[in-house]
């Protein structure tokens, strides 16, 4: 749960959207509206997030049969378990 939420415009959202990611990033939950409507909100990650595209790679290069099948999810869950060191994603600019 982020530390405090925060409700901005779409203009502003769009005009400041660097200082929008930098709250984000410190760990505010951002509501972006329009009006008085919600249109997105921006949340913190959560750690050590690992997105199926990445299971998948990781998978792949372990030499894994896995395929989309019903035991699919033991299939990547095995994947995972072999894999464990922490995601570190890349900085953006």
């Amino acid at each position: 749960m982020a530390d405090h939420v925060l409700h901005i415009s779409e203009e502003e959202a769009a005009h400041n959207f660097a200082d929008v990611l930098a709250r984000v990033r410190a760990g505010a939950e951002v509501v972006i509206e329009s009006g008085k409507l919600p249109v997105a909100v921006l949340r913190p990650a959560e750690p050590n997030v690992r997105l199926l595209s990445e299971s998948l790679r990781l998978a792949k290069e372990h030499g894994s049969t896995a395929t989309l099948d019903a035991d699919f999810a033991k299939d990547v869950e095995a994947a995972i378990e072999s894999h464990r060191e922490p995601l570190d994603p890349p900085e953006w600019d």
